[in-house]
């Protein structure tokens, strides 16, 4: 099933503050908090999930991977979160009691939050809950700009709100935050009103209030467990539904109810989707969270996870590519996987898988001539349909542009000026020098050996990407490393810019084009910049894309952008991945949803006999 999305409707909704009618249809599918919150969650029931690769840790500023993001989603609650079951993705309320209220020239958010809602018991509260208030969002958005924290979440409030920027600035110079500084565009009006001024209009503002690194978490948390050691990546404290009671890291993660969390009914509206009536008849009108233990096994090999699936050891798991070919046959499960009960649900994921060169690299990077043939010949030399046939078993679909399908910005019919062609590949080399010596390998102009160190996750699907890009390499005379690396290790030197080449994917944080058009802005490296590139002229047509709403004016710099990025070859669009999710017959109400990682909170399981 594939998966259209369109941009929240944040502006219409903002600015039609008298329209209470929409704004009661969005806010029907979470119930107010209860005088005594009663998580309704049934210890009896238990979801056994299984990561494909290790997680990092649970703190809402540092972790950046997909499976982290899925505790972190389940402990912590940001202001906005998604519609489980619309399609295009909806924006809604989670915490803030409406959609923000937005002044008529753009640059002033009021949101207010819902009074009632509790962090859960702790030893930093004495052994108490405590009361969520806006002080937290205000103490945890400071967080991202904390140079000692390093966060590569900062790009999503970086230059948009007031004063934040130069108290970032102040800390680095004196050596130390002041979470106590007033900042200007941080304004807080009472203890359950933030206003937000901004430098310039953000349209994406209740998307970026949304995703995880923007949750709240409590200072006295924070300060408590640092203090301890440096803990705070494994005591997540939050206010959502679930607390993490066990965690081996690399190995399991076991959440259960919190029982601070005040609930919800299930209440959302059936889309287009056939299958959506059944799922609204199994859960409408049951309270929320009804799953009261979910346990999370790290298995890293494909076929690991297939069998512990198959014999009933795990309830809901990805099907990678790699093992599509076990359950799936055109898109469908295989008649006898079927006949089990077994449930499909599948999306073409809002990702972009691409290939990147470190701009900063020696060997690889550079605005050089003979650096940027070296880089577009490698480009012309890779099969991209091939890798999707040959490592995701043609679970993916080819991307020639940076936006995946379903992002607003999407361009379908662009075409690439870099064309799949070894032989103009081989000729682009001999021109610029990169001449090949006698045993077929070629090396550097200034006549020094060439080898090219290639990274991927430490499993099958890494071997095989290996296996493939080293067969790239070779049909250009070009001697090429592998280097196998466990997940967290490849993040933390991509990060740092010590990665040669990779094959890196992204899936969206928000469902804009300006999620994915960020990766390659200057600014960002060390954050979400992989490559490392800080080109001028793109910088420059970002930082001018992020001042205009979605449409044509800003697809053209996005058009002027990814061309730019073609010239210089930085990187070589890839594909994005199908997401195929296997559920056993005992789960109920599962949709994938294209943005929200975690929907156990949204689904039931029956008891197991």
């Amino acid at each position: 099933m594939s998966v259209t999305i369109f941009r929240a409707p944040l502006r219409r909704a903002a600015r039609r503050l008298g329209q209470v009618a929409a704004l009661t249809a969005l806010l029907s599918c979470i119930a107010a908090p209860s005088a005594q919150a009663v998580n309704p969650a049934d210890p009896a029931k238990t979801l056994r999930y299984v990561f494909p690769a290790a997680e990092t840790g649970f703190d809402p500023a540092i972790g950046r991977d997909l499976y982290s993001a899925h505790v972190v989603q389940s402990v912590f609650e940001t202001l906005y979160t998604y519609d489980y079951m619309a399609r295009p993705a909806t924006l809604m309320p989670l915490t803030a009691e409406a959609l923000p209220e937005m002044s008529a020239d753009g640059l002033t958010y009021t949101i207010r939050l819902k009074k009632g809602i509790y962090f859960y018991p702790d030893a930093a509260f004495n052994g108490k809950k405590r009361e969520l208030t806006m002080a937290d969002y205000v103490y945890s958005y400071k967080r991202l700009f904390d140079p000692k924290l390093a966060s590569p979440h900062s790009w999503l409030f970086e230059g948009k709100i007031k004063g934040l920027d130069a108290l970032a600035a102040q800390a680095k110079k004196i050596g130390s935050f002041d979470y106590d500084a007033r900042v200007e565009g941080l304004e807080l009006v009472d203890r359950y009103t933030l206003r937000l001024h901004l430098t310039q209009s953000d349209f994406n503002l209740g998307m970026i209030l949304a995703h995880e690194p923007t949750s709240a978490v409590a200072r006295e948390v924070i300060e408590k467990y640092r203090d301890a050691g440096g803990q705070v990546m494994g005591n997540p404290v939050g206010t959502g539904p679930y607390r993490l009671t066990e965690w081996v890291r690399g190995s399991k993660m076991v959440l259960e109810p919190n029982p601070e969390f005040r609930g919800s009914v299930w209440d959302f509206k059936a889309g287009t989707d056939p299958d959506d009536q059944r799922i609204v008849a199994q859960l409408k009108g049951k309270k929320m969270p009804q799953i009261g233990r979910i346990e999370i096994a790290v298995m890293v090999e494909d076929q690991s996870r297939w069998l512990a699936f198959q014999d009933d050891q795990v309830d809901l798991f990805q099907l990678e590519g790699p093992l599509a070919p076990k359950a799936m046959t055109g898109g469908k499960l295989r008649p006898e996987i079927a006949a089990k009960g077994v449930q499909l649900s599948r999306i073409v994921d809002p990702e972009m898988s691409y290939f990147y060169w470190n701009m900063k690299d020696p060997v690889v990077g550079g605005f050089a001539k003979d650096k940027i043939a070296l880089r577009r010949a490698i480009s012309m030399a890779h099969n991209v349909q091939e890798d999707i046939d040959i490592v995701w078993n043609g679970e993916a679909v080819a991307l020639p542009y940076p936006i995946p399908p379903g992002v607003v910005g999407y361009d379908p019919d662009f075409k690439s000026s870099i064309a799949y062609d070894p032989v103009a590949a081989n000729l682009l080399l001999d021109k610029f020098g990169y001449k090949k010596g006698k045993d077929g390998w070629r090396t550097l102009p200034d006549g020094k050996p060439l080898e090219i160190t290639y990274s991927a996750r430490a499993d099958s699907t890494g071997q095989l990407q290996l296996e493939l890009w080293r067969k790239t390499y070779t049909s250009i005379g070009i001697r090429m490393k592998g280097d196998r690396l466990v997940f967290s290790e490849l993040l933390k030197a991509e990060k740092n810019c010590q990665l040669q080449s990779r094959t890196a994917p992204w899936i969206a944080d928000y469902p804009d084009g300006d999620n994915f058009m960020q990766l390659w802005y200057g600014p960002n490296t060390g954050q979400n910049n992989n490559g490392c590139a800080q080109i001028p002229e793109y910088d420059k047509l970002y930082a001018a894309s992020q001042k205009l709403q979605a449409g044509p004016e800003r697809d053209l710099l996005y058009h002027k952008m990814t061309r730019i990025m073609e010239v210089y070859s930085a990187q070589k669009m890839g594909y994005a991945r199908y997401r195929n999710m296997l559920a056993q017959p005992r789960v109920l109400g599962y949709k994938k949803h294209p943005i929200l990682h975690a929907e156990w909170m949204y689904i039931d399981i029956e008891k197991r006999k």
